[in-house]
């Protein structure tokens, strides 16, 4: 996964004035867990980026930060 993925994730939770444990709860994991994911030391899986995708109304595209190229 890309560094772009822990600063979007950032991005989405403080422009939604989200607190860490409110991500942390959507994906039932720590508070450590979510800032590893926003520090890139740690990537979520699949599932989670579900969750995440879906509770910030985003695609996993917009998530992950990918642009497609034609």
């Amino acid at each position: 996964m890309y560094r772009e993925f822990g600063i979007r994730l950032r991005q989405l939770r403080l422009e939604n004035r989200y607190k860490l444990k409110d991500i942390a709860a959507v994906c039932n994991v720590s508070i450590a867990t979510v800032s590893q994911w926003e520090y890139s030391k740690q990537e979520p899986g699949l599932e989670d980026l579900v969750k995440l995708a879906r509770f910030f109304r985003t695609s996993t595209d917009d998530l992950l930060d990918f642009v497609h190229e034609f």
